[in-house]
């Protein structure tokens, strides 16, 4: 991976318009290589992120002795080992900035007869671990974290059982880490949600013919449960397609099109808020080959308004928010959002991080326990440190196409880990972006 340049240089000034694409989808990308490495057979994926994020799953995978191919840009073939055929990585699995990667895999190496270590960059290292850990440690499993946080080290050879788990909170990842134990435990697991998370493991234990039991808000499998090879195609991350979604709008001078992302709708809460907020966005669905909607995304350029954002959207459009709020700053008036507290663990505290980023810049913002107050208006220009997080790092890279001067970025050497390739598709776009050191 070539080295990210430490800042970024955005100026007023953009035009946005035209046709684009976003890399592949992150999560759907995690997930398969992960089904693929415990599969029989070779997953053939397509559109595979490489981002480091993902490149760092599939370095773990290769590390469990699961060969893998790369014919060309965005192809993988993931040779399975089957469900038994993994071995002890010879030293601790790194992954970089990747909270996914690191808790989904807990959950499939749980099952497995030899130890392991999960390490990750110094951002990683600080994020909470114990809303996996303990949940499969219900299922029999042997993992342990330094004070709730990594290095994560769990002892093979455990047998695990199947568990009906209520989690307090919607989570995506411990949701997935779960089903991914289930696959080796016996009996039937359940996970009860007490509202939506992006369903992506689910579709995709389908996909690799894993029978899913869904009644009401309870989600189960029967295990073991060994995965068949098949194939996936990754649509783009609707999460990497939401910042030239906002930039569509905030900065256009025509409609902006964002060819094949994925529309899956326990991801598209963003889309629902914006129009809360005036947006008009326009889906034109394409056929794709998987389990997973893809549509063409048409932005048209409009003033937007302040709104407070309903609690029940907050949740599911958590990696959005960035953005999100950006838009709140050149919106009419003053958006409210609340429900918002798992922001403070991501990557950075994305609350603080936003707040006081857009303070930087003139914007008024004010941090709630669990949210953010934003009054939309003048965006002045100036200095913002996005604390290494790569959402912050595009977040005001979008915002500065409204600025009234340019807005620096410092710290995003991380926005390879879910787009690589971020500033050239800026520039393709219409946004005045420059890389420097």
């Amino acid at each position: 991976m070539s080295a990210t340049p430490p800042s970024y240089v955005a100026r007023p000034g953009a035009r946005v318009a035209g046709e684009i694409s976003v890399p592949g989808d992150k999560s759907i990308s995690h997930r398969a290589a992960m089904l693929g490495a415990i599969a029989n057979g070779i997953t053939e994926i397509q559109g595979f992120l490489e981002g480091a994020d993902c490149l760092a799953t599939l370095a773990a995978v290769a590390a469990l002795g699961v060969r893998i191919e790369r014919p060309s840009a965005r192809h993988v073939l993931i040779h399975g080992a089957g469900m038994r055929g993994l071995r002890a990585a010879t030293t601790p699995l790194d992954f970089g900035n990747s909270g996914t990667g690191m808790r989904l895999l807990a959950g499939l190496l749980c099952g497995q007869p030899f130890d392991s270590i999960l390490i990750g960059d110094a951002s990683l290292m600080r994020r909470p671990m114990e809303r996996v850990a303990a949940p499969l440690r219900r299922m029999g499993a042997d993992i342990r974290t330094h004070d709730g946080q990594p290095p994560l080290a769990i002892a093979g050879g455990r047998a695990l059982h199947g568990c009906d788990h209520r989690l307090e909170l919607p989570s995506a990842q411990v949701k997935s880490a779960i089903l991914l134990a289930g696959l080796y435990a016996n009996g039937r697991t359940t996970v009860r949600e007490p509202g939506l998370s992006r369903d992506h493991t689910e579709q995709m234990l389908e996909d690799f013919g894993v029978a899913v039991a869904r009644q009401g808000e309870a989600l189960s499998i029967t295990g073991p449960a060994t995965p068949a090879a098949t194939r996936i195609d990754v649509p783009g991350d609707f999460s990497s397609a939401a910042f030239f979604i906002v930039a569509g709008l905030i900065a256009g001078q025509a409609p902006l099109v964002i060819r094949g992302v994925g529309v899956n709708p326990t991801r598209t809460a963003a889309l629902d808020i914006l129009r809360l907020m005036g947006a008009d966005i326009r889906l034109h669905p394409v056929d794709s080959r998987g389990s997973e909607p893809v549509a063409d995304i048409e932005v048209r350029p409009g003033a937007l308004r302040g709104i407070t954002v309903p609690p029940e959207l907050v949740p599911i459009a958590m990696d959005e928010w960035p953005v999100l709020f950006a838009a709140a700053a050149v919106a009419a008036g003053e958006t409210v959002v609340s429900g918002a507290g798992e922001l403070r663990v991501k990557e950075s505290d994305r609350l603080a991080a936003m707040a006081e980023g857009l303070a930087a810049v003139g914007v008024a913002a004010d941090p709630l326990p669990d949210g953010l107050r934003v009054r939309g208006g003048r965006v002045a220009g100036g200095e913002v440190d996005c604390r290494g997080d790569h959402r912050i790092a595009m977040a005001f890279a979008v915002l500065a196409a409204r600025a009234q001067s340019p807005i620096v970025v410092r710290g995003v050497q991380n926005v390879a880990t879910s787009f690589p390739g971020f500033a050239a598709t800026a520039r393709a776009a219409g946004l005045q972006l420059e890389e420097g050191g």
